[in-house]
């Protein structure tokens, strides 16, 4: 988190200073917001149902656990989705499809985290609505796409909005940009089909998030797996270049592990020189961190695997927007 995030989250004079441009800012994300609300800004209405996981905050909240949430509950009510990013950290300018062994150079981190979960499609492109329209293309059998971020994307239509909160920082000082971490102001969640609180404590009308995962993988041998309990007694270092590292080294924390921790900006491009602690036994690791770890990864290296869990009652609320009613 660079000075100015650090910032964020708390009340201090020199946000005076950034005041008038918070309120510039303001006026000009809701009168961008009218305007395609209104239709002199086009957007765009895509064959199959758009559900988008976004927020109105600076930084991570936990959409990509959700997304992939969204996709495992999607599968198992015999649909078949397609997931759509922008591909934030990533060169490439068109859209693509994401596998694998893609570069998170090109694609993004995210989207690769995800294409090696095997769920199902994913696509990136800076221009979304171009992204789904090739990604249905390419796979005609998918019928509802899920977007990873794009709550701010109005040209993409969307059937369902959904928007995560980081349940510990939440909206910081309140703010908007540059004062403050909002991209658009605390009213607009009045308008999305659903609040997903990601830690702490859900409030009135939303729905709590947790991150769950308790197994390391070891980045060179994947077979290799470990627990907690395995590190005990070793020099454990642990890393995070994601929008709330604090998040990854709490969860170590809760599974008994005291590491020492190294923060990274948001999407950090790692070098070989980034792990080299000198004195450590095992360096542990995000799934985001680890697909731009996995070039000069030893096996020291070790990822935790974490999933989202939900109340099922989120998976009837999109099945029921997105599913066409008889005569429709």
């Amino acid at each position: 988190m660079n000075g100015l995030q650090r910032h964020w989250y708390k009340v201090a004079w020199r946000h005076l200073l950034l005041l008038p441009a918070s309120l510039m800012f303001g006026f000009l994300s809701a009168t961008r917001r009218l305007l395609f609300r209104l239709g002199i800004l086009s957007s765009i209405r895509i064959p199959v149902p758009v559900i988008i996981v976004g927020n109105i905050t600076v930084g991570g909240s936990g959409k990509t656990p959700l997304t992939l949430w969204l996709a495992q509950q999607l599968i198992a009510h015999g649909k078949h989705p397609g997931i759509i990013s922008r591909g934030f950290g990533g060169s490439g300018s068109t859209p693509q499809e994401v596998t694998p062994g893609s570069s998170p150079d090109l694609v993004g981190d995210e989207p690769v985290l995800m294409a090696q979960r095997g769920l199902c499609p994913v696509w990136v492109g800076r221009d979304r609505p171009a992204a789904a329209l090739a990604l249905l293309q390419a796979h005609p059998q998918c019928d509802v796409i899920l977007s990873d971020d794009g709550l701010q994307h109005y040209r993409l239509q969307r059937d369902v909005e959904i928007a995560v909160v980081d349940g510990v920082r939440r909206f910081g000082n309140g703010w908007l940009l540059p004062a403050g971490p909002l991209r658009e102001a605390t009213s607009r969640l009045r308008s999305v089909d659903a609040v997903v609180v990601n830690g702490g404590t859900a409030h009135h009308n939303e729905r709590l998030m947790q991150l769950d995962g308790i197994q390391f993988h070891n980045l060179s041998d994947p077979a290799k797996v470990a627990t907690a309990a395995d590190f005990h007694g070793q020099r454990v270092h642990a890393l995070a270049g994601i929008g709330h590292p604090e998040r990854f080294f709490a969860h170590l924390q809760r599974l008994g592990l005291m590491p020492q921790t190294h923060s990274f900006p948001d999407h950090h491009r790692y070098t070989a020189a980034d792990l080299e602690f000198g004195d450590d036994n095992a360096i542990l690791m995000t799934e985001k961190d680890a697909v731009k770890c996995l070039a000069f990864a030893n096996d020291k290296c070790w990822v935790l695997r974490v999933d989202a869990q939900l109340d099922s009652a989120l998976t009837q609320l999109i099945l029921k927007k997105i599913t066409p009613t008889n005569g429709s």
